[in-house]
């Protein structure tokens, strides 16, 4: 009976003295599918036995730890696991044989991860102290050596040696992790981890092996030296080569935030730090800024329902490198700009002026050069990164920063999403394609040649919208047009669709181009796009009285309702709100609009204006 008492006392008391099972990630590492030439070295890990060495944050009593399959094509077989507290950070394989402990999953000895799977390790009793360094023992059975989900860039050494042994004496060594994920501590309530997503300047490369001295190594290290926050882990979720909209190495910023920044256990704070090699590889330095941002802002927005702050870095200066042109500088600066001037982060990092040089400021101090790539950062140079940030970041209690900025001169704007105009029986020739980094994860691509201007619906995008106010409006595109024969679209607003051509959009990112334009009176219209030449991609539509294109992903798109099979002339509008009362000021939504039709037909809608 005493048992059951004190088993429903904690329940009750959750959060309070039974706060015993709050888990912390105090070490991880983003996997990704390692390169051929990062594959593991001969003898392989079939069959064989792997230690690696990682050097935790936070220390604590209790751990778990997690391991990934995700990028491999067949299953790991694993027959044993076991820790210990290496007596180096990497430089050998030697551990405290009476700190030893053999994990388990599910209560077995052995996991065996299927293709693209994960295992998570049973609790185990294992004291570790902060930053102690910690022995991974994998013994393999059944794997693969070539198709191995890792992190080619772990700066730390590893051991590799024949059979089932816990004797690495004579093994072959690889600076590369294979399979490991995060160790996470039971820790207490107030303990927390920061999670940042970065690229090979996060990763550590210009570190020294072994050392553990990257940018986030030295930033954890001050933390845990600093009483109000030596409770807080560090997660470094840097890839070398890695982007956050496309190409480069491993899985994009974009669609690995989810995984690698918010899925993490116990994150209280994310850093935002990627976007070099988009920019050094740009066709436009300021439009792949904006994309880059409006990844950040998706990213900011799902981390503060979670309740997470999110702070943004500023992106360290390359000139010198191959990297750098005028145009990639105008990115980076507009990207910089931005970090320290938007009121949707929580704070800002600005590793920027840290390190640039005071003479040069598009350049880095040559001190802090590595290899004379004018990219990355020596260990001086990560000893200054991690020593210029503020540490009160990690103790604030201030309310989460906004979740949207305001977009000056579109507060009436219409917003639509490409593929809302497109129905079971309108706009069915256009592709539908998923792509996280564009607005509502989906945007239209033309596959059919369309000349003369089509007939055909299914070669068509309707919109019907109100307009309030008569005056000029302009109609502007979000669209991907790489190349001059797949860059046109018909447009027409209220009339026949091959009165117009909008042409001349060519663009090799996801930029805003004109449409059209026109005088349009007080009431409803319609909006038609016909598909003209196969290839182009449009995003969303924006519909204005501003002569400027918008930027970024524009604003939140406006339900317009269903689109109606024909268009009838409105005699009246009568506008209320959600409960039914009247509503006179039509800036703010959301609303509900009837429509009475001269034929005496009724159309309700609900319509949500900025």
């Amino acid at each position: 009976m005493k048992r059951t008492v004190l088993i429903l006392a904690c329940m009750f008391m959750a959060g309070i003295a039974c706060a015993d099972n709050h888990w912390v990630g105090t070490w991880g590492t983003a996997p990704q599918l390692v390169e051929p030439h990062n594959n593991p070295p001969s003898p392989g890990l079939g069959n064989n036995s792997l230690r690696q060495i990682v050097q935790v944050s936070i220390g604590g009593e209790k751990v778990r730890l997690k391991l990934t399959n995700e990028f491999s094509t067949g299953a790991t077989e694993i027959k044993g696991v076991e820790l210990a507290l290496a007596k180096t950070s990497g430089s050998s394989a030697e551990i405290d044989e009476t700190s030893t402990v053999s994990l388990t999953f599910d209560g077995k000895a052995g996991v065996t991860m299927p293709a693209k799977g994960k295992a998570v390790s049973d609790p185990v009793n294992f004291k570790i102290g902060p930053r102690e360094n910690v022995a991974i023992t994998i013994h393999y059975g059944s794997a693969s050596s070539t198709s191995v989900s890792g992190h080619p860039g772990s700066r730390t050494t590893s051991y590799l040696k024949s059979g089932n042994t816990t004797d690495f004496s004579g093994a072959v060594t690889t600076d590369h992790w294979y399979n490991i994920l995060t160790l996470e501590v039971e820790a207490p309530e107030k303990a927390g981890a920061v999670a940042i997503l970065g690229n090979s300047i996060t990763d550590g490369r210009g570190s020294t092996t072994n050392q553990q001295n990257r940018w986030a190594d030295v930033l954890s290290r001050r933390l845990l030296a600093n009483e109000p926050t030596k409770q807080v882990g560090v997660l470094n979720m840097g890839i070398g080569g890695n982007c956050v909209l496309g190409g480069g190495l491993g899985p994009t910023g974009a669609s690995r935030y989810q995984r690698d920044l918010l899925g993490q256990e116990g994150v209280k704070w994310i850093i935002l730090f990627e976007a070099v090699n988009d920019l050094g590889g740009a066709q436009n330095g300021v439009q792949t800024a904006n994309r880059i941002k409006d990844v950040y802002k998706q990213i900011i927005r799902e981390a503060h329902q979670k309740g997470i702050y999110v702070f943004g870095a500023t992106i360290t200066p390359f000139k010198g490198n191959g990297y750098y042109s005028a145009d990639h500088e105008k990115g980076r600066s507009t990207l910089n700009n931005w970090i320290r001037t938007t009121k949707m982060l929580d704070g800002v990092i600005d590793f920027d002026e840290a390190v640039r040089d005071p003479q040069n400021p598009e350049a880095m101090q040559s001190e802090f050069l590595f290899e004379n790539d004018w990219l990355h950062l020596n260990a001086k140079g990560y000893e200054t990164m991690g020593g210029c940030i503020d540490l009160d970041l990690f103790t604030k209690t201030d309310p989460l920063a906004a979740d949207d900025e305001e977009d000056p001169g579109y507060e009436d704007a219409v917003w639509i999403e490409a593929e809302g105009m497109r129905t079971n029986t309108v706009g069915t020739a256009f592709q539908l394609v998923e792509d996280a980094s564009v607005s509502g994860g989906k945007y239209l691509k033309t596959v059919k040649q369309t000349t003369p201007a089509p007939t055909d619906s299914a070669c068509m995008l309707k919109a019907d919208f109100t307009v309030k106010n008569a005056g000029t409006y302009y109609i502007y595109a979000r669209v991907l047009c790489p190349t001059w024969d797949d860059d046109s679209y018909f447009v027409s607003i209220d009339g026949p669709l091959n009165d117009y051509i909008a042409n001349g959009l060519q663009t090799n990112s996801w930029d805003w181009k004109e449409l059209y334009n026109s005088s349009l009176s007080t009431g409803q219209h319609r909006l038609t796009i016909g598909g003209r030449e196969d290839g182009a991609c449009i995003d969303k539509i924006c519909i204005t009285t501003n002569a400027t294109p918008p930027a970024g992903m524009g604003g939140t798109p406006t339900d317009i309702g269903r689109l109606f099979a024909k268009h009838l002339p409105v005699a009246s509008v009568d506008t209320y709100t959600m409960s039914g009362i009247r509503q006179t000021a039509h800036r703010h939504g959301p609303y509900i609009e009837v429509e009475r039709a001269d034929d005496g037909s009724i159309v309700s809608r609900k319509l949500i204006l900025r």
